[in-house]
Parts: C-alpha cells; sequence; structure tokens
C-alpha cells in the first residue's frame, strides 16, 4: 500500500488532534465519535486509535 501525500497530513494531523485526523479519514461516522471519547479520556489512547483508523482505512 503506497503513502500519499494526504495520508501524511492525516497523520499529522492525528498526533496534533486526534478527531481530526479521523474525520478527514472515515468522516462523521461512529469511529469519529468513538475517538471524540477517547481523546476526552486521554490524548495517548485518542492518538492511538486515531493512527489505528487511519492506518486501517
Amino acid at each position: 500500500m503506497a503513502v500519499t501525500c494526504s495520508d501524511i497530513f492525516k497523520l499529522i494531523a492525528a498526533i496534533i488532534l486526534p478527531p481530526l485526523g479521523v474525520f478527514l479519514e472515515r468522516g462523521c461516522t461512529s469511529s469519529f465519535f468513538i475517538n471524540i471519547i477517547l481523546t476526552i479520556l486521554g490524548y495517548i489512547p485518542g492518538i492511538l486509535h486515531a493512527l489505528y483508523v487511519i492506518v486501517k482505512y
């Protein structure tokens, strides 16, 4: 799987603001709301979930 420029932008966005990275990848789906909850509960779980979503899709 090739990494594009947009993927790099999404990864940077996921590190700075995890819900933004998920929103750019999946839109306003359940993954986005799960990531918001994880980010509120802890910044690191939000980042890990965002990276997982971006790499998986």
